[in-house]
């Protein structure tokens, strides 16, 4: 027996061997010429998976909700009108966090499951002058999948800033940055970056770092200031030493690591795999008489999937099943809807076998909780799907 667990939430997730090999490297300086390559090599790569060659990266020790906090703090000052778009439980993080700072907050939800639609969406950004908008890509809480291009083509006509949380999406949902004219993506390290918990990310547009260069007050945040880490950031790119906090030496060297997986790899391809996986994966569920959160299928993340528990199914005893064959998932995170559901990631280095694994768990722990279906309809269906997908 390998004596692990198989690990199927929507982070931390399944990393690749040669990432846990660098995690366990000896620790050397962080000004040995070895780390100041390998830190430039990973803010180099940032800027081809995040595909924004003109951004600028920023790698710093934390949480995605520092990542969060990092973006809003440098590029808001007090009175300013934000408004989010939320689809969740981090939709309302946001608001948490920009009420911190001071600024009049528009908060745009729709009913759980759902998306604000881009008419409200505009007619809010017509209503008066938005500083920025921040929108979440897939809220982990619900694995409801927004459209940033969209949204960020009415930011940008209305002539307001765009933050994309892309905690749960970057390296598994499309994404294209400059391309789309989103001003800030950021995401979280042990997400579809492949990497263990403690990096906060995030590559910043050319227009998000002038609005800082210009504003009127100092960033009312210390450590999340730009301005003790954008030095840092570009003498690592030149490949020169530099210090204001002490990085997170071996993390760094396995972001290095996994970037250069995913780059290799190619990002369109990597992108395209979860879709296909995630589709098999959606259409299993279907089939075993299960259903998602997200209202319409179009709507549904790529990176995780939230599942009802089916009537006279209950939570605790459900999971324990589960546990039962090594296999972990995560319960729900809506605090209204918390013993209603449960979440399954499928991002990263995952495969169609830890799906496979997860599928057979899944059916298991049904019957054991007096649930009927046919039995291996869940798997035979992924099995089936994923076999159209990669024809």
């Amino acid at each position: 027996m390998k004596g692990r667990k198989l690990l199927m939430i929507p982070g931390p997730i399944e990393f690749e061997p040669e990432v846990l090999r660098a995690m366990s490297a000896v620790t050397t300086s962080h000004v040995a010429p070895s780390f100041i390559n390998s830190f430039g090599n990973a803010l180099d790569l940032m800027q081809k998976v995040w595909l924004a060659p003109n951004g600028q990266p920023f790698v710093v020790a934390g949480s995605g909700t520092l990542a969060m906090d990092m973006a809003v703090a440098n590029l808001v000052e007090t009175g300013d009108n934000v408004l989010v778009v939320s689809t969740g439980y981090f939709g309302k993080r946001y608001q948490d966090i920009l009420e911190r700072y001071q600024t009049n907050v528009t908060f745009l939800d729709a009913p759980v499951g759902e998306i604000p639609s881009l008419e409200s969406i505009e007619n809010a950004l017509k209503s008066k002058a938005y500083k920025l908008v921040t929108m979440t890509h897939v809220d982990t809480s619900t694995g409801v999948l927004v459209r940033p291009k969209e949204i960020a083509a009415l930011a940008k006509k209305y002539n307001a800033l765009s933050i994309l949380d892309g905690v749960c999406s970057v390296a598994g949902e499309e994404i294209k940055q400059e391309e789309w004219g989103i001003d800030v993506v950021l995401t979280a390290s042990q997400k579809a970056v492949g990497v263990p918990p403690g990096l906060a990310l995030l590559v910043a547009s050319s227009k998000a770092m002038q609005t800082w260069e210009h504003r009127k007050t100092l960033v009312p945040n210390y450590y999340a200031d730009w301005k003790n880490w954008l030095p840092i950031m570009k003498a690592y790119q030149g490949r020169k030493p530099s210090y204001f906090g002490t990085p997170p030496v071996n993390l760094i060297m396995a972001l290095e690591t996994s970037l250069k997986i995913i780059h290799e790899e190619g990002i369109a391809i990597r992108v395209q795999k979860h879709q296909q996986l995630a589709n098999a994966f959606r259409e299993a569920i279907t089939a075993l008489g299960l259903n998602i959160l997200p209202s319409k299928k179009e709507d549904a993340a790529n990176t995780l999937t939230a599942i009802y528990y089916p009537s006279g199914v209950e939570a605790g005893e459900f999971l324990k099943q589960l546990s039962k064959l090594d296999v972990i998932v995560a319960g729900g995170l809506l605090p209204e809807l918390k013993t209603k559901y449960f979440r399954v990631g499928h991002m990263g280095a995952v495969t169609s076998i830890d799906i496979i694994s997860t599928l057979s768990a899944i059916e298991f722990a049904l019957v054991k909780c007096g649930f009927t279906f046919e039995s291996g309809i869940g798997l035979s269906t992924f099995q089936k799907i994923l076999n159209k997908e990669i024809e």
